[in-house]
């Protein structure tokens, strides 16, 4: 009997090697190597029968604007770009349980009910399952097909048979291919089905939605080349204990990166929040300090955010710092502008800051806000609550303009707020008058002296 040749290929990055080795020469990570046996595939048409497609000249090449479907989900649609491209790849990443397979049934159901055909395959659920949390959501529409399967060759006849105008996998990590001698989720088993899919999805103009395992660590379980093949890639966010999901990309061959979609978790599946800001502002206590309100911009949208500090004396040498939601080195930045610039006295405070509702602040924009809760919290001075803070903080102590200063201002005026503090070369190119009082400040002083 041939003895079995085997390789070691790493989870990671795919890197090849013939022996086991600890650490990875490629990404340097440890202990990723996993044995798989070597398999030569058989060259089943010879190099003339081939239909080999020729370059054509890019002048020679017509333009078209791609074709998109509309999800029925504002939310999802914003953040893809505009709708569905058809032919596309996508891939939906996010921990167990936060309602990956909900938003594709949900999904499924809306482009069923315009005609088009849904084929959604299982590697998790029977069918059954899927039936049962279809009726708590209300989505039984008669162009959806249920298929509980594993296997990649009888997947890829059911998708002749069917030729449906949208497929669901759940999940990626559980499908696989009978003629490569390694487990369901390994790097062979994730790149072979990956790669039928987009052949698919590129061959045949049908939009494929695969949904992918997430590792301790957050990232998408499986050979990373998995993310480089798929046209999108989205991660649901949220924690499992509450209600609000938030839908982000980090690939986007169709569309911006920078769109945000927050979903609410109910019985009857997942609900659209249409306005953030008031979602991510209800409960917020009045007259307390250490509260700022700050406009940020998640793409094309302004969204209100409520921004907490707390300060506390501590008799320890090393003050503990502490960001949930904002960048800690950038706040440690900040503290220390206070610091150098106005006086204040924080090397003996316990410092925390926290922005509600889970969502990340990434752009400096939110500067401002953070040192005036910081401020008001040391100060132990209440912010009024008609206030909204914009501006990004040099470490001079000045404040830069922001973009889209006009579309943060509108929204505050929106929500009933009735004065917005915004750096002063914004202020000075204003166009138009938001029925709500602006104020243009140059530097740290003088936004301090307005808000506290």
């Amino acid at each position: 009997m041939a003895k079995l040749k085997t390789k070691y290929v790493c989870s990671q990055c795919g890197c090849i090697s013939p022996k086991w080795m600890g650490k990875c020469p490629e990404c340097s990570q440890w202990n990723t190597f996993i044995e798989e046996v070597e398999v030569k595939e058989t060259n089943l048409a010879s190099s003339s029968s081939l239909n080999v497609v020729k370059p054509k000249k890019m002048n020679d090449i017509s333009l078209e604007d791609e074709i998109r479907l509309g999800t029925g989900l504002d939310e999802l649609d914003r953040v893809l770009g505009g709708g569905i491209v058809k032919g596309s790849l996508v891939l939906v990443g996010g921990d167990p349980g936060i309602g990956k397979s909900t938003l594709l049934l949900q999904l499924a159901d809306n482009v069923a009910k315009r005609g088009q055909k849904i084929l959604y395959i299982s590697g998790e659920e029977s069918a059954r399952q899927i039936k049962t949390r279809a009726q708590r959501m209300d989505a039984g529409s008669e162009n959806i097909y249920l298929l509980s399967e594993n296997n990649m060759d009888h997947i890829l006849i059911n998708i002749h048979n069917i030729n449906p105008d949208l497929l669901v996998i759940d999940s990626i990590q559980t499908v696989y291919n009978p003629n490569i001698m390694s487990a369901p989720g390994s790097v062979s088993q994730v790149r072979d089905a990956t790669g039928n899919l987009l052949r698919i999805a590129k061959g045949d103009g049908v939009t494929v939605f695969i949904v992918g395992h997430v590792t301790k660590a957050g990232a998408i379980a499986g050979p990373r080349v998995l993310e480089h093949m798929v046209d999108t890639v989205l991660y649901f966010e949220g924690d499992s204990h509450m209600s609000y999901r938030i839908l982000r990309a980090v690939k986007n061959r169709f569309g911006s990166t920078n769109e945000l979609g927050i979903f609410e978790m109910t019985d009857q599946g997942l609900k659209e929040v249409t306005n953030p800001s008031q979602m991510l502002l209800s409960g917020r206590m009045k007259g307390a300090s250490g509260s700022a309100v700050i406009a940020s911009m998640e793409g094309t949208r302004p969204m209100l955010v409520e921004v907490q500090a707390l300060l506390s004396y501590t008799s320890f040498g090393v003050p503990r710092r502490a960001a949930t939601g904002a960048d800690y080195n950038r706040v440690v930045m900040l503290m220390a502008v206070l610091e150098k610039r106005l006086g204040l006295q924080l090397q003996n405070y316990d410092a925390y800051v926290n922005v509600v509702g889970g969502i990340k602040l990434n752009e400096p924009s939110s500067d401002l806000g953070i040192i005036a809760a910081i401020a008001s919290s040391y100060r132990d001075k209440e912010i009024d609550d008609g206030t909204v803070i914009i501006g990004e903080v040099g470490l001079a102590g000045e404040v830069r303009a922001v973009s889209n200063a006009e579309k943060r201002i509108s929204e505050a005026y929106k929500l009933g707020f009735n004065k917005c503090i915004i750096p002063y070369n914004n202020y000075k190119n204003l166009k138009e008058n938001f029925g709500i009082k602006v104020c243009g400040v140059k530097n740290v002083e003088e936004a301090l002296d307005l808000i506290i």
